[in-house]
């Protein structure tokens, strides 16, 4: 068994060193992560510009480039060997609903899973990494249990979102779809101490799809949401109307 790890807050983050422990005795690890934060760069590769693999003294690998880059150059060209698995994390902050869009931990997996390799981000609802510990014993639950009876389709790709209590490992599972928030809080402008105006994205808007099947409300209920993803974005059920239509307008 070969794991890579990954993640999107960089290689010193907590949380990755708490997944990586997690894996040990699973297999062969390999870690390959952002030299720094790259929060919310989504699936984003780095293509104006050169980059470039430094070293850990631990033997960690980290690039100075996106989570996507991270596990893209290891896949193709970094490894030796063609890993069994990619995990990411574990993330500071929940990536549920929405959020999954812009998320670097999430799209460091699902550039595992586009190599046709099976693939789990796991993330704490909150920020904080407090209770990491018990966040790091789902991870390896989780890990063991997809390894020792994989889902019927392979590969695959898990969104895993953990609650920030010291019980974590003992709270239930539950299978979820992604929820929806509403839109994002507006712009915050400043003036910066030379005069100049500054503009930050404002913070995410709340939950309005959280009802029960969703990950926001088994997260609030005090349980491990595990939501199967995809990358096939075709709006299928509108597909014949849409094919009506080009016929009437043709």
């Amino acid at each position: 068994m070969r794991i890579l790890i990954a993640n999107d807050d960089g290689y010193l983050a907590p949380g990755l060193a708490t997944l990586v422990e997690a894996c040990q005795g699973l297999g062969e690890l390999e870690i390959v992560a952002p030299e720094q934060n790259a929060s919310g760069t989504s699936n984003s590769l780095t293509l104006n510009r050169g980059l470039s693999v430094y070293t850990a003294a631990n033997g960690w690998r980290y690039i100075n480039g996106t989570p996507s880059d991270c596990v893209h150059f290891a896949l193709s060209g970094l490894l030796e060997h063609r890993p069994d698995l990619v995990v990411s994390g574990i993330n500071q902050g929940a990536n549920m609903g929405d959020d999954t869009l812009y998320s670097g931990t999430v799209a460091a997996a699902m550039e595992g899973f586009l190599f046709g390799i099976p693939a789990i981000a796991f993330s704490q609802v909150q920020k904080g990494w407090e209770h990491l510990d018990a966040a790091g014993r789902v991870a390896r639950r989780v890990i063991e249990q997809v390894l020792r009876t994989p889902p019927a389709a392979s590969p695959y790709l898990l969104n895993v979102n953990i609650p920030n209590r010291a019980d974590a490992d003992r709270l239930p599972s539950r299978i979820t779809r992604l929820g929806r928030r509403h839109a994002s809080e507006p712009v915050i402008r400043q003036v910066s101490p030379r005069g100049d105006t500054l503009y930050w994205i404002g913070p995410a808007g709340d939950a309005r799809e959280a009802g029960p099947g969703t990950d926001f409300h088994a997260t609030s209920n005090g349980e491990i949401s595990i939501t199967p993803l995809h990358v096939d974005l075709t709006d299928h059920a509108s597909l014949p109307a849409w094919r009506d239509w080009s016929s009437r307008a043709g």
